[in-house]
């Protein structure tokens, strides 16, 4: 099946053309008609499906259409709402893209920058609105955004909605929506609290599920690295002394250890960037576009800055740290090896992590390769339920006693300022 044959107008086809594209995914076959056919779908798809387009092509011809029809000022008919930053300007380049030829406006707003120039685009008048929740719910707040005229309503990555304590947000966004609308809702996966939330936004929808043949890309090496947690950063080292690991996507569990990870590596003249939530949108998109021209070997990211990041022809993921939800490491390995391409994955493991490793195994069904050459091989062994128990209270113990130690250095100094002033 190609683009064509699922009745898609001149001007769209014309945009898919430009880029290349002439082969649907599976999301995009199944989805795509249903959403023409003016359904309230549910997809269950995972990122790097192509379920962006799946939903962007069909809106796009609707607002074509109805403006061919009816010629009416802008005014904000669409309405897609997705969970962070990078993920929302990725999304509106695509409807920018694919609507190149249809005179169709979109714009995208988003929190951590300042509000002018989204707020400029919005009286320039928009068909097309794409927002993370906080930044949209501001904007409605001051009178920048109504929402009385949506036909169209995405909610996309569910999931991970709910993940980062949205909940309450898009519940405000969905009482504010008109009851007429077409909706439709995207979730990786489809646990019950996700189930009661669709029945929140979509009416009789029919559901779209894409399962991968596989777990894993068949087109994905994966390498498996067992060492001790104080010999991370050396073996990380190691690892990229072969220069053909030329650019990689390297997964932190934690900000603060992202930001580390980037720090040594700099240390060791590897050009190296960290994303994170705490990441002001403009060093985050910086880092991002530096890393795509090939201008940073390693981009350091946590799970949630990473969601929703495209990069062409990415050939290697670093698991720096074991995830310990089996899915999340199928999310991320899955960066590597699109469209077909060959891709690596190369996870780093520490005592404490080896029963992650075996969830991940039982996940995917198959054994990850153990890298034959390891400079740093695990000799440690995961502390039992009593040594870990022993190990938080010390680690407990220690942190109120710092915390202790700073309030009574504190105060020392400010009666020390106290008594100088007196003189």
């Amino acid at each position: 099946m190609q683009f064509e044959d699922l009745e898609i107008i001149e001007p769209i086809l014309k945009a898919l053309k430009d880029q290349n594209y002439i082969t649907p995914t599976s999301i995009q076959e199944k989805a795509i008609p249903l959403i023409l056919n003016r359904n309230d779908v549910i997809g269950s798809a995972q990122t790097g499906t192509g379920k962006t387009a799946a939903f962007a092509i069909p809106i796009l011809q609707h607002l074509y259409l109805d403006r061919q029809q009816y010629n009416s000022p802008r005014k904000i008919n669409a309405l897609v709402i997705t969970p962070t930053r990078e993920l929302a300007i990725q999304i509106a380049d695509s409807f920018t893209t694919y609507g190149k030829f249809t005179g169709i406006r979109n714009t995208v707003i988003f929190g951590g920058v300042k509000q002018g120039a989204q707020t400029n685009a919005l009286r320039n008048g928009v068909d097309i609105l794409v927002a993370t929740p906080g930044r949209l719910l501001d904007l409605m707040d001051q009178g920048f955004v109504r929402l009385k005229d949506i036909e169209y309503f995405v909610l996309d990555e569910a999931d991970r909605m709910l993940d980062m304590g949205f909940i309450h947000d898009i519940k405000k966004i969905i009482a504010k929506l008109p009851a007429k609308r077409q909706s439709l809702f995207f979730s990786a996966t489809m646990p019950n609290n996700i189930v009661e939330l669709s029945k929140k936004i979509v009416k009789n929808p029919t559901k779209v599920e894409v399962n991968p043949v596989s777990p894993t890309a068949e087109t994905i090496q994966q390498y498996l690295y067992y060492t001790n947690k104080s010999d991370k950063k050396n073996l990380l080292r190691h690892i990229l002394q072969d220069k053909k690991i030329d650019q990689v996507l390297l997964f932190s569990k934690t900000k603060h250890g992202a930001d580390r990870i980037a720090r040594n590596l700099k240390k060791q003249r590897i050009s190296a960037a960290a994303i994170h939530g705490d990441k002001a949108q403009n060093q985050r998109q910086k880092a991002l576009a530096q890393f795509k021209a090939g201008e940073i070997r390693v981009l350091v990211a946590t799970d949630i800055a990473a969601r929703g990041i495209d990069i062409d022809k990415l050939k290697y993921v670093i698991n720096y740290d074991i995830p310990n939800i089996a899915e999340t490491y199928i999310h991320r390995i899955g960066r590597s090896g699109r469209a077909g391409e060959e891709g690596t994955s190369i996870s780093i493991c520490e005592p404490e992590e080896n029963a992650f490793v075996r969830d991940i195994e039982k996940l995917i069904n198959q054994k990850i390769e153990i890298a034959k050459e390891n400079p740093f091989p695990q000799t440690e062994k995961p502390m039992t339920e009593r040594e870990r128990k022993e190990w938080d209270k010390e680690k407990q113990k220690r942190k109120q006693e710092f915390f202790a130690s700073r309030k009574q250095k504190s105060g020392r100094s400010n009666s020390y300022k106290f008594s100088r002033q007196k003189r």
